[in-house]
């Protein structure tokens, strides 16, 4: 046991990381539960794809709102007992939230407003979670960390939790919900054991956040390798958030896979997604980042193409593996080389501007993909992304370049 502890979690990496590995760990396989539940019992209340669709925006839109408070905070206050205090709230609503069931005073509203105040708890949780590996581990050991932390989101937020939620949401709808605030919960009591390096400075809040946030929002503009990671997302984000805003009404009207097998779709993007982990090293040994995101932005197009025009769940099954395995390259790579090339005391704003560029392209696409399937059918969001995307990539093709180099840009403190 202790031998595969040091294979998860090496020694050098030091007690505060496998504290913070093990609260990411659990705190996503809550959130792997709800990534099925909470579709699932808004789909059990409502058939209007506008509302399905809104669910998803109301989930995405926190960051939009406050990302960049999330991030000016992150970087003025202790940052450890933000993320406990953000995660007791959320867990709070959570166990209101199933107390709502249990009752059977469910509705869509309630569900609705749920899922957006849960949203803002993660805003400032996830955002400031993101500070704390640069703190704890050295700049040389970041991509080993990540990809340990981006195994567990892979293993128990996409592989594990959502079958599970679904399974729990079949048996009843009370059950995913208590066992995400019980595992969020226990998320924060597990950071509390971490102990951070001197941070934070204090200020008169009131007068100094708009030029925290300025100074942030600057940095990236001025960076060319994270302002291309961000306006990549951004884009990208716009034609995913549209086809994915519907994806429980695609998988389960079009694919006719039901509720358990809905959950399924995750848990095969999961299984391409320990793949791409697997082979994380051989490929950057042998590919340089910025080809390695550009054939990323080539599979995400497809994958849009291929979702748009099959009726087939094993044929959606195999390209879900596909991208779980483009999800994983992508998004460890592109958290090391922001981390590696952003100073400390600007880790919380500058995470906060990709953070908005992220679920502003959710928003914006979770809108459009909702009106459009109510216009045009559960396939027209994948049309759109796909068109969509391949626009992009023809656009952003040659910006892949300063990613490339992103490794020579000096990291200040």
């Amino acid at each position: 046991m202790s031998r595969l502890g040091q294979i998860v979690a090496p020694a050098r990496l030091g007690t505060g990381f496998r504290w913070l590995l093990a609260s990411s760990w659990t705190s996503n396989l809550g959130d792997g539960i709800a990534l099925a539940a909470g579709p699932l019992l808004v789909a059990s209340l409502t058939d209007d794809p506008r509302l399905v669709a809104l669910a998803a925006t109301l989930q995405w839109l926190p960051p939009l709102l406050f990302g960049l408070l999330a991030g000016a905070l992150s970087d003025r206050l202790d940052r450890r007992l933000l993320v406990v205090s953000v995660d007791l709230l959320r867990a709070a609503v959570l166990v209101v939230l199933t107390l709502v069931v249990v009752t059977d005073r469910v509705s869509i509203g309630v569900v609705l407003g749920t899922l957006f105040a849960v949203g803002v708890c993660e805003v400032f949780a996830d955002n400031t979670s993101q500070t704390l590996l640069p703190m704890l581990v050295s700049r040389d050991d970041l991509a080993v960390a990540n990809s340990r932390m981006q195994a567990g989101f892979v293993t128990v937020n996409q592989l594990a939790g959502p079958p599970i939620g679904a399974a729990l949401f079949a048996v009843g709808a009370v059950w995913p919900f208590a066992t995400q605030a019980l595992a969020v919960a226990l998320g924060a009591l597990m950071v509390s054991r971490i102990t951070l390096p001197p941070h934070g400075r204090t200020g008169d809040a009131r007068t100094r956040v708009r030029q925290d946030i300025a100074e942030g929002v600057a940095w990236v503009l001025g960076h060319a390798a994270v302002r291309t990671l961000v306006l990549t997302i951004l884009v990208f984000n716009v034609t995913f958030g549209a086809a994915w805003s519907v994806l429980v009404l695609y998988a389960t009207q079009r694919l006719g896979m039901g509720e358990i097998g809905f959950g399924l779709l995750t848990t095969v993007s999961a299984v391409g997604g320990l793949v791409g982990m697997g082979a994380y090293g051989w490929i950057t040994r042998r590919i340089s980042l910025g080809s390695l995101m550009r054939v990323g932005l080539v599979v995400e197009t497809l994958t849009h193409l291929g979702l748009a025009l099959t009726r087939q769940a094993w044929v959606a099954m195999s390209i879900f593996f596909v991208f779980g395995a483009h999800a994983f390259i992508w998004g460890t790579t592109s958290v090391t080389v922001r981390q590696r090339a952003v100073p400390t005391h600007l880790q919380g704003r500058v995470g906060s501007v990709n953070l908005m560029g992220s679920f502003g392209g959710l928003v914006v696409g979770s809108g459009v993909g909702g009106l459009l399937a109510e216009r045009w059918g559960l396939t027209a969001p994948f049309w759109f992304a796909f068109v969509g995307s391949a626009v992009a990539l023809v656009l952003l093709w040659e910006q892949m370049r300063h990613v490339a180099h992103a490794d020579e840009a000096p990291v200040a403190e």
